[in-house]
């Protein structure tokens, strides 16, 4: 079945790598299974714009779909097939020096030839290996920095480096670590899917992040100073005389790492929430009671 990646992404199949990166922005943000969590239609459109993007980001993939289709993952059989297709009428009532052909072809080559099978001997056609599909999971802290996992694939282990900024759901693909080519075709590629979890400090929409602060009754009404925790370590506040329960800031660079963009970041959003004391002392009700007095 074709997918259109560029319907996908909204954008014009003439469109400039900044507007398909600015496209991708856009819907991945607005279909983040965080922001749609009881709509499973979302999940799956955020998944299909993941894909869509790894595909048309990415300038050698983008031109084997533009000119295969659907089927430009087989770039390399299509070259290949070409080849064949000019000895195709050779293959009946003639044999070739090498190993005979067994009568099974993929679906791929059956397509392409019309469907005719050979008893005859002939050359071996190669075809490439099965691709395979695993999951990573990783934590919020892990996706914050580009780092390197080793993993096992069919009992070999492979070393990857993981971009910082990846989205929770996003597929990126690693290239000839799938299954074995078949007479000694080209072996399939490894596509991974990350799945991210929660932080019970942090939560992440897009490239940005939320947080809240605890704020006594003092400070949030005189004024002060607060120290919170970022993914990038701790930072001082200054809070302003008079604030307000769930008053909020932006500190601007503090959230989370572009994916593939070096050195920007999105905002944090730091929610204040004001903690009344408990415990008073005679002395604290008197004064908070005077106060009372005094609005009124």
């Amino acid at each position: 079945m074709f997918i259109d990646y560029y319907k996908i992404l909204g954008v014009d199949k003439n469109a400039t790598e900044k507007e398909i990166k600015s496209a991708y922005r856009k819907l991945a943000r607005k279909f983040h299974p965080d922001l749609n969590p009881n709509d499973k239609d979302a999940k799956k459109k955020f998944q299909e714009i993941n894909e869509a993007n790894e595909v048309l980001s990415d300038p050698e993939k983008r031109k084997k779909y533009d000119q295969y289709g659907k089927d430009w993952k087989h770039a390399e059989e299509f070259k290949n097939a070409g080849q064949y297709q000019e000895q195709a009428s050779d293959f009946h009532g003639q044999s070739y020096s090498g190993t005979q052909y067994d009568g099974e072809f993929s679906d791929f080559f059956e397509s392409l030839f019309g469907g005719f099978k050979n008893t005859g001997r002939s050359r071996q056609v190669k075809f490439r290996g099965e691709d395979y599909n695993a999951e990573l999971h990783l934590d919020l802290i892990d996706a914050y920095e580009t780092h390197q996992q080793t993993l096992s694939v069919n009992g070999k282990k492979i070393r990857i480096t993981i971009p910082a900024g990846i989205e929770n759901g996003q597929t990126i693909k690693i290239t000839g670590h799938g299954g074995q080519g078949i007479n000694g075709g080209p072996n399939g590629d490894l596509y991974i899917t990350f799945l991210i979890a929660n932080n019970p400090k942090f939560k992440r929409l897009g490239n940005d992040l939320y947080t809240k602060a605890d704020l006594d009754l003092y400070t949030a009404i005189l004024g002060g100073e607060i120290t919170i925790d970022t993914l990038d370590g701790k930072v001082k506040l200054k809070v302003k005389p008079e604030t307000q329960n769930c008053s909020k800031i932006k500190l601007k660079g503090k959230g989370f790492p572009i994916y593939k963009s070096k050195d920007q970041f999105g905002d944090l959003y730091v929610t204040y929430i004001i903690k009344i004391p408990t415990d008073l002392t005679e002395k604290q009700r008197k004064l908070f009671s005077e106060l009372s007095k005094s609005q009124s």
